[in-house]
């Protein structure tokens, strides 16, 4: 018996909320997504590095592109938080680990060019992006438009405020 008046219970609940008009075809609330993707592993020997796809879908008036898509590597992901840290407020995230331990020689894998690492830091660069450009102060900061859009970090830039386009 119990099963049943739970079943009732939940079909009542999905028709509590009447839908207003404007929920349903008022513009669609604000939203920020940001994939990291497709890892590539480049060069060769110490000069070996691997980048990850970073895109961008949003309608956020501040950012200048409604979609974007750029390559970064790591020590790009290092340089746009120690950015935040310096020029913002936000307090910013950590990023995934430095995996200092699988650049050790006379490893059985690849280490840090192992897929399964690779995959672990794809998930973990993924999280700290959404998590910081989800930030409104941090999306005040030159430095994260930069790294979301512009084709390549220039690392000399002067650090400034964005405003509302």
């Amino acid at each position: 018996m119990g099963e049943m008046a739970d079943t009732i219970a939940d079909t009542r609940r999905l028709f509590t909320k009447p839908q207003n008009l404007n929920d349903a075809y008022g513009p669609p609330s604000n939203f920020l997504e940001i994939d990291v993707s497709n890892p590539e592993t480049v060069g060769v020997g110490r000069g070996r590095y691997t980048t990850y796809e970073v895109r961008l879908k949003t309608n956020l008036p501040i950012f200048k592109l409604k979609e974007s898509c750029v390559r970064r590597r790591y020590s790009d992901f290092e340089w746009l938080r120690a950015e935040l840290e310096r020029e913002s407020k936000v307090v910013v995230p950590p990023l995934p680990g430095k995996a200092l331990i699988r650049q050790l020689p006379f490893r059985g894998d690849d280490g840090i060019f192992d897929d399964s690492f690779i995959e672990e830091r794809r998930q973990g660069l993924e999280q700290f992006l959404n998590k910081v450009a989800g930030h409104p102060l941090a999306q005040n900061e030159r430095c994260l438009h930069m790294f979301l859009q512009d084709e390549s970090v220039d690392k000399n830039y002067t650090p400034s405020k964005v405003r509302q386009a």
